[in-house]
């Protein structure tokens, strides 16, 4: 049998000839070749299965222009976002006719679909075009994310360095009161050194009850659960409210017996507790006094089985118990709490009218002359007390407003006075 010629399939050459003459470049290279498909009746010098390669070849070079399109549009979109954050007009309206355009282009192929016009000649050179329009459209979203994460950035580090101006003049507030540091001087013999020390006195048991909560994630506590052991029939509404909950527990025990006169002052100009209970003599009457009070307080405070929960031994309450004073993160924030009260109890009975503090008992209803909220929530005149977090003060005319927690509702006390601690 003789071989193939090149005029075996007349058919199939004139369709070759006829599609690369009406090849064109297309007004837009970034999308594919406008290429007309192949007429039905051209078809049929091809096999079957040519037919269906060809129209296989076709559906996948319209489906990657479809998502060429979205892509395309998705870039528009996010064009359009950046340019009304800051407002540019002009960006605004060119990124509105990227989007009408590119909507046009998938309602055109919504349309071919429809009609079954999805033939695109040649397949391979259209779904290359569209995998790269793809590709470069998601190029321009990503560049656009970046750009707004640069600007979201550039605003943070504003705001960022404006807080630090906001902290840098609260402290300047503070220091005004008095010299800053948590020693005894005479500028603080005043109310305002007073409720400077007690902020200070505030922050280290706000510290430690955080020291403490993590503890108990640590052990696998049930944090809201020890929360609502401590104060029943209480309702936290935000999670971060819980930590109210153990400065509640933690004020309750280490303000204990505040109204009672310290036997010893010297530690009112002490900055490092932990060097002073080391180096000092435990015959000195100030090591003595101070790590009694210590030693009473973390008893008192820290549960046997929650030490052992937490470290697995008891030897830091053993260490405490016979005088000894463990260097460990947990009693050194301990200590360091039980330093500021005990330097804000000293500092009491400095003064020439007698510091004393009251407490606020459940269900009283809230008074702004001896209360103030630690959530910092608008107050109304149903509100009333779920538990005290701070105990109050009183300084001869001079009220130092409890700290509390309250839920609303409830027939509460209305304005009963506070009870103070004797």
């Amino acid at each position: 049998m003789d071989p193939p010629t090149s005029n075996s399939h007349p058919q199939s050459t004139i369709f070759m000839k006829t599609l690369f003459d009406k090849v064109k470049p297309a007004r837009n290279p970034g999308f594919c070749l406008l290429i007309p498909p192949p007429e039905k009746e051209k078809l049929g010098g091809f096999s079957e299965m040519q037919k269906q390669t060809f129209e296989a070849s076709a559906a996948a070079a319209f489906i990657a222009k479809l998502f060429a399109s979205v892509s395309a549009f998705k870039a528009a979109y996010a064009e359009l976002q950046l340019a009304q954050f800051p407002y540019d007009a002009a960006a605004v309206q060119l990124s509105d006719q990227l989007l009408v355009d590119e909507l046009k282009s998938i309602s055109e192929l919504k349309q071919s679909f429809l009609k079954k016009q999805i033939d695109s000649s040649p397949p391979h050179v259209t779904l290359m075009l569209a995998e790269i329009q793809e590709q470069q459209s998601l190029m321009k979203t990503y560049q656009i994310t970046v750009r707004k994460l640069r600007m979201e950035l550039d605003n943070m580090d504003g705001r960022v360095y404006s807080l630090r101006q906001r902290l840098d003049e609260e402290n300047r507030k503070l220091n005004a009161v008095g010299d800053g540091s948590l020693t005894y001087s005479p500028s603080k013999l005043n109310p305002n050194g007073f409720i400077f020390v007690l902020n200070y006195c505030l922050r280290s048991v706000r510290c430690f009850a955080k020291l403490l909560i993590r503890e108990m994630e640590k052990a696998n506590w049930d944090v809201q659960v020890a929360a609502q052991l401590l104060h029943p029939n209480t309702i936290f509404l935000k999670r971060n409210h819980l930590v109210f909950a153990f400065e509640s527990f933690i004020c309750r025990e280490i303000f204990s017996g505040f109204n009672d006169s310290p036997t010893e002052e010297s530690l009112l100009n002490v900055e490092n507790v932990m060097e002073f209970l080391k180096n000092s003599p435990r015959s000195s009457s100030s090591s003595y006094s101070f790590g009694k009070f210590l030693k009473c307080k973390y008893l008192d405070l820290i549960h046997p089985k929650m030490e052992f929960s937490f470290f697995g031994n008891l030897n830091q309450r053993k260490m405490v118990d016979s005088g000894e004073f463990p260097e460990t993160e947990f009693f050194e924030a301990f200590s360091e709490m039980g330093r500021c009260v005990w330097v804000l109890k000293c500092l009491a009975f400095r003064f020439d009218d007698p510091v004393t503090a009251f407490q606020v008992r459940r269900n009283t209803r809230f008074s702004e002359v001896y209360m103030e909220s630690v959530t910092g929530d608008v107050v109304g005149s149903d509100m009333k007390v779920a538990f005290m977090v701070v105990p109050g003060f009183k300084m001869g005319n001079t009220v130092v407003q409890s700290k509390v927690f309250l839920l609303n509702g409830g027939d509460g006390s209305p304005h009963a006075p506070p009870t103070f601690v004797r």
